[in-house]
């Protein structure tokens, strides 16, 4: 598998076992808040809202959670979240993409240049890193849903691009911009997806040892950690036995 799928599996099994539920949904509701402001607040009329709320939903976030971020975007004293991207590299070169949404500019980019200096990396300008990856849109879905040619099948009816299958699952890549419709047509066909989500797929990937490995997870963790922070994607490879070591 790719470094981005297992990257992707470490995201699920961290996910499942990560206690901290609060810090999670709190970044799901400030999506689902912004997605709402910059769009309309129904999920069928918006679709970077609709997918904002599958991710929700994904994570087994409450319907009220997600009701009250979507009125809170109509509310006149909302916060005013700006995206910001920031890029740097890691421990042993890795390349590292920082997605984050933010009210404060300066505390923002002060704790992430932070957390890259002291965790072994090195916060770039914009561009200095991005070139490495490519916007895509990312579909998962568990083994449940089918055998891999039929995924495979609906896939290319639904107008993927590519298909990663394996025990764990199936992970469909699509254009950034085909997502809201690839997502639509693969649930009509093969039911509610695990994940639907916009990431950063890279292009080319730098391999890891475990200690080099482990200290790149150390990074991620500290950045994630941030509350400003939404999602961080490494273009990292390493052997199946480091992972299992991991």
């Amino acid at each position: 598998m790719a470094g981005h799928s297992k990257w992707a599996n470490i995201q699920h099994r961290k996910g499942r076992q990560d206690a901290a539920r609060s810090k999670l949904f709190s970044k799901l509701s400030k999506e689902i808040t912004v997605a709402a402001k910059m769009g309309d607040p129904d999920p069928d009329k918006n679709p970077r809202l609709r997918l904002a709320v599958k991710s929700a939903k994904a994570q087994s976030m409450p319907n009220d959670n997600i009701d009250r971020a979507i009125k809170k975007s109509q509310a006149g004293d909302s916060e005013d979240y700006k995206e910001i991207r920031y890029e740097g590299y890691g421990p042993g070169g890795v390349a590292v993409i920082v997605e984050a949404m933010t009210d404060n500019l300066n505390r923002t980019a002060s704790n992430v240049r932070s957390t890259f200096t002291k965790n072994g990396g090195n916060l770039g300008e914009t561009g200095s890193v991005g070139f490495m990856f490519e916007r895509k849109g990312e579909v998962t879905y568990t083994s449940e849903a089918g055998d891999a040619d039929t995924v495979m099948m609906a896939a290319i009816e639904a107008g993927a691009e590519d298909v990663e299958s394996s025990e764990d699952g199936h992970i469909i890549w699509c254009a950034d911009t085909d997502l809201n419709e690839v997502s639509n047509a693969l649930e009509a066909e093969l039911g509610e997806s695990e994940e639907t989500n916009l990431v950063w797929k890279p292009t080319t990937t730098t391999e890891l040892d475990l200690e080099g490995l482990q200290k790149l997870m150390k990074l991620i963790d500290a950045l994630e950690d941030d509350d400003d922070v939404q999602r961080v994607t490494a273009n990292f490879e390493a052997s199946d036995e480091v992972m299992e070591q991991l």
